[in-house]
């Protein structure tokens, strides 16, 4: 079974993106962070398979985290989408140009988010 870490720091938010993998089926077991430096810390105690990130975060922002993530090899390619209601189109474009592979602005609509995540395999 897969593993999704969800960032978040919402508990509802986290809620939101688990009961959306429930509905659309889509069996998996989840871990959650709060922060960024959480999810750092995650990273290094299991296998992640995908990794579902807000931006705006106390401690290490969602953004930070991808940079740091994409420096290190083992988490090169590891799937992650940003969830997050930072929706100019500059912030798109940064997070994409950092090492984001989708990004899904809230609130999220059930079926972009199945379109997204077919698009990506974990």
């Amino acid at each position: 079974m897969k593993t999704v870490m969800v960032v978040d720091d919402s508990r509802i938010m986290r809620n939101i993106v688990k009961n959306t993998f429930s509905e659309l089926k889509i069996p998996c077991q989840f871990i959650e962070a709060a922060n960024g430096k959480e999810a750092l810390q995650h990273l290094l105690n299991h296998k992640i398979d995908i990794v579902l990130l807000d931006w705006n975060m106390p401690e290490l922002s969602g953004y930070d985290f991808l940079k740091k993530v994409r420096n290190i090899d083992m988490y090169k390619n590891m799937p992650i989408i940003m969830v997050t209601s930072e929706s100019a189109k500059f912030n798109v474009i940064e997070a994409i140009d950092a090492g984001a592979t989708d990004y899904i602005i809230k609130p999220i609509n059930e079926r972009i988010f199945m379109d997204k995540l077919s698009r990506v395999t974990f």
